[in-house]
């Protein structure tokens, strides 16, 4: 019996030995795997634990201003106070809202807006209810604050631009990211940021990337809801690079005002280095409106406006340029030998081009004329005659040479490229043969000939310099060599004699505006173009007058000059759309600019 005790208490000391053995060995096991996690691993999983309860932000950096070329601005951020509701902290939303709204107006887009957010948004987030307050808004709002839990006044920046419709067109605008532009720009952290509005157009689009800056982050104790619990460090942005543009306030200021009522638009260049120094397109548009994003009611009546506001006609609009055209066929003509100084051809007020007849804009004809004669009166006669002499390939070929025809990258991104046609580009286009009618259409530049006011102004520039390759820019160009064209100096003379008589020569087609500033005076060229074609019927009884037709029946009016005529510094385009008289009304209006611009001499 005694034997039997002892081998039981045996195998019983046994049992509890090895069981202690393995609780021993668990606890081990437990010990080093708690020493691997909190002493090896300690780094890891304390960064881990941080970034449950930290959430790092990013702030916005401020935008880059933007200035012309005195130093003005014409970009800029301004402060900008928001009202923001917070959903959690008002016990009654509606009633919140209809007290807010008897302080401050919201439109009915508005009020749709913040009703999707509170809906949409989790109820801790903030939501906006108004932009843009003034401090009279503000002290309403924060007087009336025991009625309006949960409405804040956020402060921060918001991009304004004191020139609003005057740059409308060159500046463009900035606006809210669409989906497009964030998977554009996936490894860009502001991109993501909510709130964050990039350059939809104009300048502001071409140069964003330099304008936006660094963001800056902040970093928030946060609970497992993600609600903000408290700041614990913010690293501010860095503002975006300012850009200085080559623009004068003053001078977009006066080819604006010159333009009145009219619809067109006008481009003034510096001859000698291609600087755009004013550039304008009317009627515009108030860009403040589309900063924070235009309402319905602004946006219907832009788009709905007979006259385009929203189209940048300066390098967008592509229009027949009319008898301004025939500066280039006669430097075509010149240089191909088929005319020279003493070339004459007889205008009797019409020719036959095949079965077709071809009139002259005085029908009487203005008899025996030279290039210099012909410019000066604008006869369609000369200018057919040379035109089917010389054929339409080296008009093509002068047209490019001089900016014609070709995207000239200013940095618009609506920028057109016009239309200089050609015996293949027909044939490729339609499947059909160029014809002497085509060439004499071109001749007076009409038919399929389409040009910018942007590439008539860098024509005329390149002309009136001496021949050399300028090219509009919105930023100067340091120490840049300019190319020298081949083209004859006798013949570029020979040209611009013809211009300087087009409007100090008696009979000239702009004398009308003619100057005389200390001794400076204009050169240039009219030019009016058919928007309709005209019937022989209606010849045969007597052409309608411009002034009993529609507006948009109208000739269109182009005018282009330089100044001072001797020495040019500076050459501008205008266009007046359905002008109706490229003498009576373009040509005043280019007098107007240029004499600005001699008067500001700018340089």
């Amino acid at each position: 019996m005694n034997n039997f005790n002892a081998e039981k208490n045996q195998i019983l000391s046994g049992r509890i030995i090895f069981i202690i053995l393995i609780n021993l060995l668990a606890f081990a096991v437990i010990i080093i795997r708690l020493y691997y996690l909190q002493v090896l691993q300690s780094d890891k999983y304390k960064m881990l634990s941080d970034e449950n309860r930290i959430s790092t932000r990013f702030l916005l950096p401020p935008r880059g201003m933007i200035y012309d070329r005195n130093g003005e601005i014409i970009a800029k951020n301004e402060q900008n106070f928001q009202a923001l509701l917070i959903a959690e902290q008002t016990p009654d939303i509606e009633t919140t809202l209809q007290t807010f709204k008897k302080i401050i107006s919201l439109s009915e887009d508005e009020e749709q807006r913040i009703r999707k957010d509170i809906k949409m948004k989790r109820k801790f987030i903030p939501i906006k209810l108004k932009d843009n307050l003034d401090w009279k808004d503000v002290s309403e709002i924060l007087l009336h604050a025991p009625d309006l839990p949960g409405v804040e006044i956020n402060e921060g920046l918001s991009r304004y631009y004191p020139y609003a419709d005057l740059y409308a067109h060159v500046l463009g605008y900035v606006g809210p990211i669409a989906e497009k532009d964030k998977n554009d720009q996936k490894d860009n952290p502001l991109y993501m940021v909510p709130g964050f509005k990039i350059g939809k157009s104009g300048l502001e689009k071409f140069y964003d990337y330099k304008l936006q800056g660094k963001s800056g982050t902040v970093k928030l104790e946060v609970n497992a809801y993600g609600r903000v619990m408290k700041e614990i460090e913010r690293q501010a942005g860095i503002e975006g690079d300012s850009i200085t543009l080559t623009v004068d306030t003053r001078l977009q200021k006066a080819a604006t005002e010159a333009f009145g009522d009219n619809s067109g638009a006008a481009v003034v260049l510096d001859v000698k280095s291609g600087e755009i120094l004013a550039m304008v397109s009317v009627p515009s548009f108030n860009t403040n409106l589309f900063t924070n994003g235009i309402s319905f009611k602004h946006w219907n009546e832009l788009l709905n406006n007979e006259r385009n506001p929203l189209i940048d006609k300066a390098v967008s609009g592509q229009y027949s340029p009319g008898s301004t055209f025939k500066i280039v066929v006669a430097l075509a003509a010149l240089e191909a030998g088929v005319i020279n100084a003493n070339t004459r051809y007889y205008c009797s007020g019409a020719m036959k081009v095949g079965t077709s007849r071809f009139h002259c804009w005085k029908h009487v004809g203005h008899g025996s004329l030279n290039v210099v004669e012909a410019l000066k009166y604008s006869c369609d006669i000369f200018f057919y005659e040379t035109a089917l002499r010389l054929g339409i390939d080296k008009i093509h070929e002068m047209a490019v040479k001089l900016g014609m025809g070709q995207i000239l990258n200013v940095g618009l991104d609506n920028e057109k490229s016009g239309l200089i046609p050609s015996k293949s580009w027909k044939k490729a286009k339609y499947g059909t043969q160029w014809t002497q009618g085509d060439s004499a259409n071109s001749g007076i530049g009409q038919g399929y000939v389409l040009v910018t006011p942007m590439q008539l102004v860098t024509m005329l520039a390149r002309v009136v310099n001496g021949g050399y390759e300028i090219k509009p820019t919105f930023v100067k160009q340091k120490n840049k060599k300019i190319k020298r064209l081949d083209i004859a100096t006798r013949n570029i003379e020979l040209v611009k004699q013809g211009m300087f008589e087009v409007v100090n020569g008696v009979g000239g087609t702009a004398v009308r505006a003619k100057f005389n500033l200390d001794g400076a005076r204009m050169g240039g060229k009219t030019g009016t173009t058919q928007v309709r074609r005209i019937s022989m019927r209606e010849r045969r009884s007597g052409i309608i007058s411009d002034n009993n037709l529609p507006w948009r029946l109208r000739n269109h009016a182009w005018f282009m000059g330089y100044a001072p005529a001797d020495n040019p510094r500076y050459a501008v385009a205008v266009i007046v759309e359905h002008g109706s008289s490229g003498s009576g009304v373009a040509a005043p209006i280019a007098s107007k600019i240029l004499q600005e611009a001699i008067k500001l001499d700018i340089k």
